[in-house]
């Protein structure tokens, strides 16, 4: 499945250039293995309002500013995990939203992890079935099935034997990337950086952000 480890000089470039050629790349922790097929760039400080950077740093969002290669994992709507691949060199502030992708190894621990996960509530009620598609679509989902968490936070996806790789895996042909808005951001939503493998049954469908309004 392309067993070559992704390099820092590969992160180390703008990540609207690093997302779309991380599709079809490979991400392994333990015994779980998933081929990405969904992604979101976010930029720099300044530069986005999208961006978990863009007010510049906190300790937050500090593994950010960091090397490129690495983990950046925050947590949301008070119950789940998301993970990001550092960008750009150090102190840039800028990164890719891991969004979807395919389960290759380890599908039945993921299944567990969907019921009792370690770092986040259920996601799936007992009992119910788990089609393979969703298995890790979305981003929410996709860090379940990682078995990704706050303790996650920093590491290096880039050192030989480290315990979250980038495989190299079989990169997406070119012809069937698609890119459009990225979704349930509030600011700088039509910014066209989410990216995605066309008509794959694992990429997660679009949800344009919706403003919460108070009743009267």
């Amino acid at each position: 499945m392309g067993e070559r480890l992704l390099d820092r000089e590969f992160f180390d470039r703008p990540s609207a250039e690093v997302a779309p050629a991380l599709l079809g790349r490979v991400l392994v922790h333990g015994p779980v293995a998933v081929r990405l097929t969904e992604v979101e760039a976010y930029g720099p400080p300044g530069e986005d309002p999208a961006s978990h950077t863009y007010r510049g740093r906190t300790p937050r969002n500090a593994v950010m500013f960091g090397p490129p290669g690495h983990l950046y994992v925050y947590f949301t709507y008070g119950m789940h995990f998301c993970a990001n691949l550092v960008c750009l060199p150090e102190g840039m502030g800028s990164g890719v939203l891991l969004r979807a992708a395919e389960v290759i190894e380890g599908a039945d621990l993921v299944r567990t992890r969907r019921h009792r996960p370690a770092t986040a509530p259920a996601l799936t009620r007992p009992g119910r079935p788990l089609p393979e598609r969703d298995l890790a679509r979305g981003p929410a989902r996709l860090a379940v099935a990682l078995g990704i968490g706050r303790t996650h936070n920093g590491l290096d996806c880039c050192a030989e034997g480290g315990a979250f790789r980038v495989l190299e895996g079989h990169p997406a042909d070119p012809a069937l990337i698609r890119s459009g808005p990225r979704t349930g951001v509030s600011s700088a939503a039509d910014v066209p950086w989410r990216f995605w493998i066309d008509a794959d049954p694992t990429v997660s469908p679009y949800r344009k952000h919706v403003p919460k309004t108070r009743p009267n």
